[in-house]
């Protein structure tokens, strides 16, 4: 009796999760499709394509798009170039805002940089890259430069947020320098550096796709905005934007989902 009850609570559980996760998504589609009838709204209101085209139309391009295997290989570059620049900008920004996190000396002497490419234009930092690299490197250059600030002050803050009685007990056991920064210090930073990671990404798509726009290399997605513009397609704009979104929402989401799952094993484990 005590088993078939414990079955129970554990099905009402289950019954429970599941009802609330269907309420989740009924209410995401009824939020999206709020703002898609308002975009139909004011599409009517303005009544020019060339301003504002209607969902439909918008829709209609993406699937035309979506249709054409062309549309898979600019993605496919496309993500190639922001993944690039985001995994780079992940390796230099853990790595120095370890050491800048640890040692004052170190966090003055890049401080200084770190404000300087903070509060750079984007798009003068572009215009710098198309004068120093090739355009297929534009994207991956800018994309590093906008993404590793955000992961090395991450980084840097979730190294001085370390216990200090943990150190201080390392420093009674005599425990090696190597070693505090292999367990204490980066598993003390390492929800900041996820945190970092995951904003970094959504940014990386953003200024790789505006990096694309101005240096024009081919087979990606800046390409093809600038080509939509430049011809007044104005339904293909909205459809490349729209493939923008969701390769940055998918990507996101997949980093979370990454992490959660590194989460779940270490618990296991």
């Amino acid at each position: 009796t005590k088993y078939c009850l414990i079955q129970t609570l554990l099905q009402l559980e289950e019954a429970c999760r599941m009802r609330n996760s269907i309420l989740r998504n009924k209410s995401k589609l009824l939020i999206i499709l709020f703002w898609i009838i308002i975009w139909e709204i004011l599409s009517l209101i303005i009544n020019q394509e060339i301003y504002l085209p209607s969902p439909n139309a918008a829709f209609s391009s993406l699937l035309n798009l979506l249709y054409n295997k062309n549309t898979y290989i600019t993605i496919l570059y496309s993500t190639y170039r922001t993944l690039n620049g985001f995994f780079l900008s992940c390796a230099l920004g853990i790595v120095l805002g370890i050491i800048c996190g640890i040692r004052k000396a170190a966090y003055d002497l890049i401080y200084p940089l770190i404000v300087i490419i903070r509060t750079t234009p984007v798009m003068s930092i572009i215009i710098i890259a198309i004068i120093w690299f090739k355009d297929t490197n534009v994207p991956i250059f800018v994309a590093f430069l906008m993404c590793f600030p955000i992961i090395w002050t991450n980084t840097v803050s979730g190294i001085r947020s370390t216990d200090i009685k943990l150190l201080q007990m390392c420093e009674v056991y005599k425990i090696k320098k190597m070693r505090i920064i292999r367990t204490v210090y980066f598993n003390s930073s390492l929800p900041y550096i996820k945190a970092g990671m995951i904003s970094a990404l959504g940014i990386g798509w953003k200024v790789t796709s505006a990096a694309e726009v101005l240096s024009l290399p081919k087979y990606s997605i800046g390409r093809f905005l600038y080509d939509s513009k430049v011809y007044l397609e104005i339904p293909d704009l909205f459809a490349w934007t729209i493939i923008i979104i969701s390769l940055s929402f998918l990507f996101e989401n997949l980093l979370k989902y990454i992490f959660k799952m590194g989460d779940k094993y270490d618990k296991v484990s």
